[in-house]
C-alpha cells in the first residue's frame, strides 16, 4: 500500500456535502483507505472564470494499492457521480479531485502529472497538506 495525498475542492451546490460525499466514495474504493482529512479552507477561485463562487478545499491522506492511473480513473468516476460537468478550465464545479502526491513517485504522462504541477503555487494546498502529513 502507498500513501497518497488527494486535493478536494467544491464551489457549486452544497460544498460541504459534496466534499463529504467524495471522501466517503474514496474510502469505499477497493484497496483504499482514507486515513486523514484536513480542515476545510474557503478560497477565492484561482484561474478560470473570475466571477464564480468561492471554493471549499481540503486535502486527504489515503493509503491505496491502486496504481496511479487506476486511482485517477476512479477519482474521475467519483467526480462524475457527484455531478461534475466539464465546462471551462478551472471553472465552477461540484467536486474536483486531484492526485497531489503518490508515495515518492514522479510521473509525467498526457493524463497525469505527479507531483501535481500547480500544488506549490496554491497556498491552500500547502496549508491543507501541512496539517495531515
Amino acid at each position: 500500500m502507498v500513501i497518497c495525498y488527494i486535493g478536494v475542492g467544491s464551489n457549486l451546490g452544497d460544498r460541504v456535502k459534496n466534499i463529504k460525499s467524495a471522501i466517503k466514495e474514496i474510502g469505499a474504493l477497493k484497496r483504499t483507505k482514507v486515513m486523514k482529512a484536513s480542515k476545510l479552507i474557503e478560497t477565492k477561485p484561482v484561474g478560470g472564470l473570475k466571477l464564480q463562487p468561492k471554493f471549499l478545499n481540503a486535502a486527504l491522506k489515503i493509503k491505496t494499492s491502486l496504481f496511479p492511473v487506476a486511482l485517477l480513473k476512479n477519482l474521475k468516476i467519483i467526480e462524475k457521480q457527484l455531478g461534475r460537468v466539464k465546462t471551462v478550465r478551472n471553472g465552477p464545479r461540484t467536486i474536483d479531485l486531484d492526485i497531489l502526491l503518490y508515495g515518492d513517485r514522479i510521473m509525467h504522462t498526457r493524463d497525469l502529472i505527479i507531483p501535481h504541477p500547480r500544488m506549490f503555487k496554491r497556498d491552500f494546498v500547502i496549508r491543507s497538506l501541512s496539517k495531515i502529513i
